[in-house]
Parts: C-alpha cells; sequence; structure tokens
C-alpha cells in the first residue's frame, strides 16, 4: 500500500521534523510513504475574501501538480467527517481492498483548501472543529495513519 500526504508549507522546527522523521521510519513497515510539500502563499494581515480564494486557488494549483488523481483522495477539513481512530483504521483497511491500493492525503494551508481540491476529495476527514498549524497537523496524521496500521495489524499499541 502506498500513503501519500500533500501539504501546503515547509515544516521549519526540528521538534517537528524529528516527530516525522519517527513516524516516518514506523510506518516504512506497513506502507510506501511519501510526503510532498507545495509552496504557501503569504496571507497578508486583515485579507479580503477574494484575496484569501485566490490564495487557495493558488495553492491549489500547486497541489494538483503533484496529486495522483488516481489515487483515493482525502482531504483534511475542518467540515468533514468526524471519526475515532479505529474506524480511521478500518476506513483505511476497506479502502486498499475494496477501492484503491494508494491513499492521498491533502493537508491544506493557514486558509484551508481550495474548492477544486475540495471537489476531487473520495473522503472529507475532520480531526476537530479545532484548527491546528499544519506543521501540527502532519504529525498528529502521520501519529494516527500509524495506529490505524497496528490496529489493522492487530498490533498493540497505546490507548
Amino acid at each position: 500500500m502506498r500513503i501519500n500526504i500533500i501539504t501546503v508549507g515547509k515544516i521549519k522546527e526540528k521538534y517537528f521534523t524529528d516527530a516525522i522523521n519517527e513516524y516516518f521510519k514506523r510506518l516504512s513497515k506497513y506502507c510506501d510513504l511519501k510526503i510532498f510539500e507545495v509552496q504557501d502563499e503569504k496571507t497578508p494581515d486583515k485579507a479580503l475574501a477574494a484575496i484569501e480564494e485566490q490564495i487557495k486557488d493558488t495553492e491549489g494549483e500547486r497541489i494538483l501538480k503533484v496529486l495522483n488523481k488516481d489515487s483515493y483522495i482525502i482531504t483534511l477539513e475542518i467540515e468533514g467527517k468526524s471519526i475515532d481512530s479505529v474506524s480511521l483504521a478500518k476506513e483505511i483497511s476497506d479502502i486498499a481492498t475494496y477501492k484503491n491500493s494508494t491513499i492521498t492525503f491533502i493537508i491544506g494551508g493557514s486558509l484551508g483548501l481550495s474548492n477544486n481540491i475540495k471537489a476531487l476529495s473520495n473522503y472529507k476527514l475532520s480531526f476537530s472543529k479545532m484548527t491546528f498549524p499544519h506543521q501540527l497537523m502532519r504529525v498528529i496524521l502521520l501519529e494516527q495513519i500509524y495506529r490505524a496500521f497496528r490496529i489493522n495489524s492487530n498490533e498493540p499499541y497505546h490507548k
């Protein structure tokens, strides 16, 4: 199974990089993991809604350049479906068994995802109604993917 993560923006803090590298190493046992970073756009303070949409569209165009549209696309969105870890594990297993051997998770920039990227989504996933920095969200996503593989393999993992 292949897992792709497309994320807007780069990781700047070493502690996030260390955590990402640790989960990358752990996940290598279960899947072929690829992370694609696309450049984020600077957002001016108090930007008009039209400017914010333009920024999301620009970031969306960058996402499209690295997106495998044949993969099963899961977008991370506040408006998405909230599920627990066991349900995510089942979802990943079902996708791999019945739908597609490649899953692509997409994490948007500070303003979220453009409508054209949302429209391509096969599954809209929400981790919370709260907003998280994209750097932290990448770590949380990797941890939950790792937890899902452990659950699906009937291997122990802390609760």
